[in-house]
């Protein structure tokens, strides 16, 4: 009913009218969700990292540098929600929850006296108020790419969502000095101190000296030109190097001691679905990735090609009901930087998933990667046939799904993990 009555209040007021309404209703029912829970918020200390690709990763980074710090922490990101050391996998396919299941994990947080909040913030979520009520003593953004045209219609309207994490002046901004939209976010003030990070010569904490391997990366790090940090993960990829940086520079301004950065980096042994090794002792690399943005899956194409010895072979699809115009590019991309394709289906919600694997292959085809290219719609006999082909030396990555643990597909919710595939994939060979 409520569906129906929005619709139909759609068809006969101007857009702008039905917008100023529906913020309304939102704005009004954050705070009341909030009030019934006794504003949970309020006095905590809450760090908020977005943007469009590194946000889970940083989370999870900068979670574990406070508790290697000795602080007690709540965490909710895509991947994993966190509180008082008690993990649960997110599986609500959505980084940020309702409002009613915000303000309880925001009552739990407090319930559990944590010391600090980090929470992965999406423009959706910044766009519908749903932290109208939550006090943002830090906030950070990775970087911004294309994504969620779909609903934000613009690039400019996409960062102008992002930015109201920095509008309210939080006492601490991160910004990433490499991005190209660094100077837009910029113009942001904090009422405390605002840190840059990035291989940019003028960022705060610089970048330098990284080095690369199969299971792990390595990075000098430079704060004020003086400190030097020598951090080294079991994430590999230079984004992740990027990552990293982000949450050591949060840890940074908050005074938290070098040694608890360094040890804090180095706890994280990894992040459910981003760069993660599905198996051992192949001879080949199963790897599965959240990559579904073209700038996401461009770097870790890249990334996986500089420890591969062999051949990267990508499984890969796009969603339904999401930015049409990123499927060619992101079918550009694959065709050049992967050594085989296999074209699958993803999610499809409501949408047709012939035209959606269409609609990348004009880009597979553009690039002249039609030829290294199997299309194979159902994403089990794609697995599949990536475990047949791949040889000694080989990386097969599977993207665009990563932790979660079902698929929308023709409007109906089914079981799915492209990890557990693979495993009982392997099981019965």
């Amino acid at each position: 009913m409520k569906q129906k009555l929005v619709k139909g209040v759609r068809k006969v007021l101007p857009s702008g009218a039905v917008r100023k309404i529906e913020e309304a209703y939102r704005t009004s029912r954050v705070k009341l969700v909030s009030a019934r829970y006794g504003n949970p918020a309020k006095h905590l200390r809450v760090i908020a990292v977005t943007g469009t690709n590194g946000k889970t990763t940083t989370v999870n980074y900068l979670n574990e540098i406070l508790k290697e710090a000795g602080k007690k922490t709540a965490m909710f990101s895509t991947a994993v929600i966190e509180v008082a050391g008690k993990r649960q996998l997110n599986d609500l396919n959505a980084t940020v929850g309702t409002t009613d299941r915000m303000q309880r994990f925001f009552r739990d947080a407090r319930q559990a006296h944590v010391d600090f909040v980090v929470l992965e913030i999406t423009s959706h979520a910044l766009d519908q108020h749903k932290l109208d009520s939550v006090p943002i003593e830090v906030a950070v953004m990775t970087n911004l790419t294309q994504d969620h045209l779909d609903y934000h219609g613009t690039m400019q309207r996409y960062a102008d969502a992002k930015a109201k994490l920095f509008m309210n002046e939080p006492k601490f901004i991160v910004l990433n000095r490499d991005d190209e939209w660094f100077d837009f976010f910029n113009k942001f003030q904090a009422s405390g101190e605002k840190i840059t990070y990035g291989r940019h010569d003028e960022s705060e904490a610089k970048i330098e000296h990284t080095k690369l391997y199969k299971k792990g990366s390595e990075a000098t790090i430079v704060f004020d030109h003086q400190t030097k940090l020598e951090l080294a993960t079991a994430l590999p990829g230079e984004f992740n190097i990027s990552n990293m940086t982000a949450a050591a520079a949060v840890a940074y301004v908050l005074g938290v001691d070098t040694n608890d950065i360094i040890e804090g980096v180095a706890n994280l042994e990894g992040v459910p679905g981003r760069f993660e090794r599905v198996v051992e002792g192949l001879g080949y690399d199963v790897i599965v990735d959240y990559a579904h943005t073209p700038d996401a899956l461009e770097k870790l194409l890249e990334s996986a090609k500089s420890v591969t010895k062999n051949r990267v072979i990508l499984v890969f699809g796009a969603t339904g009901d999401r930015d049409k115009g990123k499927r060619p590019i992101m079918g550009e991309i694959a065709a050049r930087l992967a050594d085989r394709i296999i074209l699958t289906d993803e999610e499809s919600y409501d949408e047709d998933p012939h035209k959606i694997r269409e609609q990348v292959f004009e880009g597979i085809e553009r690039a002249k990667g039609s030829s290294k290219t199997h299309e194979l719609p159902e994403r089990r006999d794609a697995i599949a046939k990536a475990l047949a082909i791949a040889t000694k030396g080989d990386t097969i990555l599977i993207t665009g799904m990563g932790h979660e643990q079902f698929r929308i597909v023709n409007g109906k919710k089914l079981p799915w993990n492209d990890a557990a595939v693979v495993r009982e994939i392997l099981e019965k060979q």
